[in-house]
């Protein structure tokens, strides 16, 4: 006898949901305070002044400024330089 019924369903085809990371605002827009600037796996961004890492390594803006995205040179433990991003966000004054 056969187990599986005659050109039955495919095994095939199943996928997972997109996580939709990647930056959502970028350099020199407006964020508000508590919005979301990047959700990323790891830490591919580092959180700069006035954000906030979440522990799914997403940053999120502490006060509503402009978003900035910098570079900078961070010492490893091993003590070999290496270069990363960070993203920060500059508070708006009110005039």
């Amino acid at each position: 006898m056969a187990h599986t019924k005659a050109k039955g369903a495919t095994k095939l085809g199943r996928d997972s949901q997109s996580k939709r990371l990647g930056v959502k605002i970028y350099g020199g827009q407006m964020a508000d305070a508590g919005n979301i600037i990047i959700r990323q796996r790891g830490t591919s961004y580092a959180p700069g002044l006035n954000t906030v890492l979440g522990k799914d390594h997403t940053i999120q803006a502490k006060v509503t400024g402009i978003v900035r995205f910098s570079r900078k040179t961070k010492v490893k433990f091993t003590g070999r330089p290496e270069v990363i991003r960070v993203v920060s966000v500059e508070p708006v004054t009110e005039q």
